[in-house]
């Protein structure tokens, strides 16, 4: 990966700034994009102090022209685009009967819609560069979880729009990577929206005990190195999605009453 431009969308906290650090201490060049203006300034010198050459974008994922924009400053400041990590992404916690559709297109339009416009503006010098596309998903995008459907609904998007552009690009020597981590401690949580579309500020998990976003993104550069197809993460993760192909029934079942258990849980 040293001197490989790497894109990473959403790219302040979280997986997102841990991906930045584990590209650019191997030697990438580093644009990272973000909403806040502060948080991408104090991301970038963080990553500058490391001696990481990084270059912020602010940008909304959601935002075409912002999309365009990024390539623009990108092919700008580094003169090529090799890998994208579409990583910027939020959450959910409702019940479906009770949220407001708004909270739903709101997940759809970054997680989703905020891939593929990214995608669509990067691939041309992706595939001159026979460079990666990764798309950081979700557990949830293999198997659907109660008071969080418009989340895994769009992962689900996230997965087949992957899987689709990997078949696509089949003889063009451009890598797709699937990359699905199971729960991983990060703030997305605690963004996680209500069912008014309000931050749901605490997290309801114990975060303290989930893969932290450090090694999560080990996993994922080891991943891209070697050009993997999917990687699922976490045991809890890989068993879920076993269950879940071959035992539906019961993963149903395991699922809620594992998600009933949360604290300040919205199933009934």
């Amino acid at each position: 990966m040293k001197d490989k431009v790497v894109i990473i969308t959403g790219g302040t906290s979280g997986i997102g700034r841990a991906l930045a650090f584990e590209f650019g201490t191997k030697g990438s060049r580093v644009v990272i994009t973000g909403r806040n203006a502060d948080a991408l300034r104090e991301t970038s010198d963080d990553l500058r102090s490391r001696n990481v050459d990084v270059h912020g974008v602010v940008a909304d994922v959601t935002e075409p022209v912002d999309n365009q924009r990024m390539v623009e400053e990108t092919i700008n400041a580094f003169g090529r685009i090799d890998i994208l990590i579409n990583n910027a992404g939020i959450s959910m916690r409702a019940v479906f009967e009770d949220v407001d559709i708004d909270v739903i297109r709101k997940v759809m339009d970054i997680n989703f819609y905020g891939a593929v416009y990214a995608t669509k503006y990067c691939l041309p010098h992706i595939i001159l560069n026979h460079g990666s596309i990764i798309g950081i998903s979700s557990i949830a995008g293999f198997r659907g979880l109660p008071a969080r459907t418009g989340y895994s609904a769009s992962k689900f998007a996230l997965n087949g729009f992957l899987e689709s552009l990997r078949t696509e690009l089949l003889n063009t020597g451009v890598h797709v990577l699937t990359a699905c981590p199971g729960f991983t401690a990060s703030n997305i949580r605690k963004r996680s929206l209500t069912q008014d579309g309000s931050s749901q500020g605490e997290s309801p998990r114990a975060e303290e005990k989930m893969m932290s976003a450090e090694e999560c993104a080990a996993h994922i550069y080891r991943a891209t190195v070697k050009r993997k197809r999917t990687l699922v993460l976490t045991p809890q993760g890989k068993l879920v999605v076993f269950l879940n192909k071959w035992l539906p029934a019961f993963a149903d079942r395991m699922v809620y009453n594992v998600m009933k258990r949360e604290a300040r849980t919205p199933i009934r």
